[in-house]
């Protein structure tokens, strides 16, 4: 009997799969009313039945649109949406292989009275610069999360850090209803706002308020996502709350809750562990880890940080005109490092050896807080005013034992040194924005003025001792206590007017810009009285009284032009500089230096269509020296190295052309990515140091002409859906670069040049609630050549293999793992060549998924370490230092939304419709 009924169920599953039609149906969009064709209509089908989405396709720049799938239903609704058009709907009958439905008419949308319009659901809108997704056309887990919805999105990608791209753009700023929800980390909104509570999904270009208000082009190379609550759904609690214990005393906690009441919106949140996660994180699946590990160094970070963090947010609409926005946060952390490296320095004639071990032990307390207000004065005039202020205390404590041998190993000198430094900065800062619109064809005023107050005070507690081994005589002993303070001042204002010279299309802009920075920077350092033991004793030589200007004048003109498809911009700007350094313990060494100089900005855009676009420009930018290179005075607080300034440098010039082109098809999930940036550099400031024979230096400061960099970046992907549940990405890069530098060898120039190649290649794999297989791998060039001949050309290589991997069964089961393996020969015998750093968690939800249960290792495999070489023109060396090490931590969250309640119940009622 049971074959019999296993027949009958194999019968009915072919049965169906032979009603299974791939079909093909193609049309062109047309406007009725001015028959031209519509470009970047939404073309989507739906089931009669039940209204699910089958397929959608987005129309091209001639109207056609083509839309492919297999259905089993014999006829299915097309619609047809586009922004000021009224949705067009047609029954299509569904039958195998392609269909052309020919001219199809939209009409406009004019809102008559009593007239029956057809509302659209279309999964995908785009309205000029904004690209809008309806989140009900993309399905996901029940208790999906924003994060897991993103990923769902065509043209979106997310990091297993939380990092967003769109269509190859970054994501840098997340938005809820069009206003900031927490902070800089976008991941305290993709992971704790449910999807049930968001309607739409609108992706754009990020922009300031005031550009916002203008109108104004921007180079679009990021992107800003905001997320539309459902309106029934903007009213409520939610939050979360997370604990975890591990061996070796480990711990982490955290927790967030969330008030909204429509326009009303207030937050809490606080954390805190010791397994070096200074930024706020729940600890759970996803983030357990903590952004500041470097997994690039042989998978560990440097040193061991305890931290602390708390802080709270508030936004709401004051009236119909005003918005305001506060935060605050506090965050403390104490951290211990433990290094040593081996140098190999280069100089021209010979080689010489140094070998460092250091300890360091920091506390820090940090607070800061931030408010905005938008304030509308009518649909003409906007005021924008942000005032921040922050508060810093920290206290570092540091030893080092140095050694240098010559080439033949023998030792040259020693050194050892303790300090201790307590610091405490103030730091205020206000910007404010004024822009006036006149008229509608894009003229407008803004006026910017922002002001910059920052204090640090200083006491620092130094115990050294240099000996020169061949000179009894040279040895220096130091004990001493500097008291330092820095004020800097710093005020920038602008004016702009822009002017239509074409309505909407092409302008002329009116800018100027005035700024004066003023820092007054003063250390006066006091040797121990040994009489009395109180340091008393005025060290004129290591002391310092600066006050330094830079003030400078920029009248500016920009042509700016944009149509539909295109923009281009070009801006001319003349610099007017005045450096001034009065240095109160030497007036004699006073400075006094004039620069002019011409910057220029240019930038041109065009899209070939929704799917592609290309972007040119060229900078030409002039910076002024910095006050320590310029100053003459001879800086002698490293017996080591003494540092005399250059007051005769010139600033530098940087020419800087980039190119990029970014096409994305996101309906067919393939895309391809390609960058150029080209930099060459006049005046360019480089350090010039002499070595003696005791190896001690001078180094001094010196411009140069010849350096240049070339940086090009490829990357192409495509994603292939192999069902309805399975799909593939493929991911392929190649990134060259090309870096040329002049420097200085033992005073002797020299040109060197730095080559690099890094192909990588990825697949990430997903079977919906079943599995993700993520391989990626990265293979690294690099060739060092210089045109002095006792340097050796140097050539480097470095492997590097990431694995991740989700397994969702058994059902409330979900097992990561993240394996990372790196190779780098070229280390130095005594440290690491190769590890593997493997870290694993499983999770297992309970109180109907809104608690999970976690288990996770840290290093699974024990073999975590910190080692790594730094190559440059004038030395190779080889660091490690301390890192997090193995444990083991079970950690329980809790999650409470009462935002999604009403959203939950309509979908269980679909359900139960279905």
């Amino acid at each position: 009997m049971k074959y019999f009924f296993l027949g009958i169920i194999s019968l009915i599953g072919l049965i169906s799969l032979a009603q299974t039609k791939s079909f093909q149906i193609s049309g062109t969009v047309f406007s009725e009313e001015e028959n031209i064709p519509l470009e970047a209509a939404t073309v989507y089908l739906q089931r009669e039945k039940d209204s699910s989405l089958i397929t959608y396709a987005i129309s091209g720049r001639d109207g056609q649109f083509s839309l492919e799938g297999k259905t089993n239903d014999n006829s299915v609704n097309l619609f047809i949406s586009y922004v000021g058009y009224q949705t067009y709907l047609k029954s299509t009958k569904v039958k195998s292989g392609t269909t052309d439905l020919g001219k199809l008419n939209l009409k406009v949308n004019s809102n008559a009275l009593g007239e029956v319009l057809i509302k659209s659901t279309a999964p995908i809108t785009i309205k000029k610069d904004t690209l809008e997704y309806n989140v009900n056309s993309f399905k996901t887990k029940k208790d999906a999360n924003v994060e897991d919805l993103l990923k769902e999105l065509p043209g979106v990608e997310v990091s297993d850090e939380g990092t967003i791209t769109v269509n190859g753009k970054e994501v840098n700023r997340i938005l809820v209803n069009g206003k900031p929800f927490f902070g800089d980390d976008p991941t305290i909104t993709t992971r704790n706002l449910t999807k049930d509570i968001v309607d739409k999904i609108q992706i754009l270009d990020t922009k300031t308020k005031d550009q916002a208000f203008t109108g104004e082009e921007v180079d679009g190379e990021n992107k800003t996502v905001n997320l539309v609550i459902k309106e029934e759904n903007n009213k409520g609690v939610f939050g979360r709350l997370a604990a975890g214990v591990g061996t070796d005393k480990h711990y982490e906690y955290a927790g967030m809750f969330n008030y909204f009441d429509n326009d009303q919106r207030i937050s809490v949140l606080s954390g805190g562990n010791d397994i070096n996660s200074p930024g706020f994180s729940f600890g759970e699946i996803r983030k357990m880890f903590g952004g500041s590990i470097d997994s690039r160094n042989f998978g560990g970070g440097q040193g061991l940080v305890e931290s602390s963090n708390m802080g709270a947010n508030y936004a709401d609409k004051l009236g119909e005109d005003k918005d305001v926005s506060a935060n605050y946060f506090y965050s403390g952390n104490n951290s211990e490092n433990r290094s040593n490296s081996n140098r190999e320095n280069i100089l021209a004639d010979s080689r010489y050896f140094t070998t460092s071990n250091s300890t360091s032990f920091s506390d820090g307390d940090d607070h800061s807080a931030n408010l905005e207000f938008d304030i509308k004065v009518d649909s003409t005039l906007l005021i924008n005013i942000q005032p921040s202020f922050r508060f810093t205390k920290s206290k570092t404590t540091y030893s080092e034992d140095e050694t240098s041998s010559d080439e033949f190993k023998q030792l040259i000198n020693r050194s050892n040194s303790f300090s201790s430094v307590e610091t405490l900065g103030k730091n205020f800062n206000n910007d404010i924005d004024i822009t006036k619109r006149f008229g509608s064809k894009g003229a407008f005023l803004r006026f910017s003025i922002e002001n910059t107050i920052n204090v640090r005070e200083s006491d620092d507690y130094l115990e050294s001792l240099t000996e020169i081994l061949e000179d009894d005589t040279e040895d220096i002993e130091r004990n001493q206590y500097t008291d330092g303070e820095n004020k800097v001042n710093n005020f920038n204002t602008e004016v702009t007017y822009r002017l239509p010279l074409a309505a909407n299309k092409f302008f002329l802009e009116f800018k100027y810009g005035y700024s004066l920075d003023n820092q007054k920077d003063r250390k006066s350092t006091f040797d121990k009285d040994e009489d009395s033991g109180l340091y008393t004793i005025f060290n004129t030589d290591l002391s310092t009284d600066f006050e330094y200007i830079n003030e400078t004048s920029t009248p500016a003109l920009e042509l700016e032009y944009r149509i539909k498809d295109l923009s281009a911009s070009f801006e001319a700007s003349y610099i007017f500089r005045s450096l001034e350094n009065k240095d109160l313990l030497r007036p004699d060494f006073n400075l006094e230096r004039h620069f002019k100089a011409l910057e220029l900005r240019s930038r041109f855009r065009y899209k070939f269509s929704e799917k592609s676009s290309l972007r040119i420009g060229y900078n030409l930018n002039n910076d002024a020296p910095q006050l320590s290179r310029l100053q003459p005075f001879t800086n002698v607080s490293n017996p080591l190295n003494t540092v005399i300034g250059n007051p005769n440098l010139e600033p530098e010039n940087n020419h800087r052309i980039y190119m990029s082109f970014n096409s994305f098809d996101f309906q067919k999930g393939s895309g391809f990515y390609g960058y150029f940036r080209a930099n060459f550099e006049n005046n360019t400031v480089v350090g010039k140091t002499t070595i003696n024979e005791k190896l001690v230096r001078e180094t001094t400061f010196t411009n140069v002409n010849g350096a240049y960099s070339l940086y090009g970046y490829m990357s192409a992907n495509k994603k292939v859906r192999i069902d309805s549940l399975r799909t593939a990405t493929f991911d392929l890069g190649f990134g060259p670069d090309i870096r040329k530098s002049i420097n200085f060898n033992n005073g002797i120039q020299y040109a060197s040049t730095n080559s690099s190649v890094s192909p990588r290649v990825g697949i990430r794999f997903v079977w919906k609630e079943v599995l993700e297989f993520n391989p990626r791998y990265a293979l690294s060039f690099t060739r060092n050549t210089f045109d002095i001949d006792n340097i050796e050309n140097q050539e480097f290589i470095n492997h590097s293999l990431d694995l991740n991997t989700v397994t969702f069964l058994p059902k409330k089961f979900e097992w990561r793992n993240d394996i990372q393996y790196n190779y780098n020969p070229n280390v130095a015998d005594g440290f690491q060549k190769s590890a593997w750093f493997w870290n694993s968690t499983l999770a297992y939800s309970v109180l109907k998924n809104n608690g999970t249960v976690t288990l996770k290792v840290y290093d699974l495999l024990n073999q975590n370490t910190n080692a790594r070489r730094i190559a440059t023109q004038n030395y190779i060396e080889d660091v490690e230092s301390t890192v997090l090490e193995q444990y083991f931590m079970l950690s329980f969250s809790w999650k409470f939304n009462s935002l999604g309640s009403a959203a939950e119940t309509n979908e269980a009622r679909h359900y139960r419709r279905r």
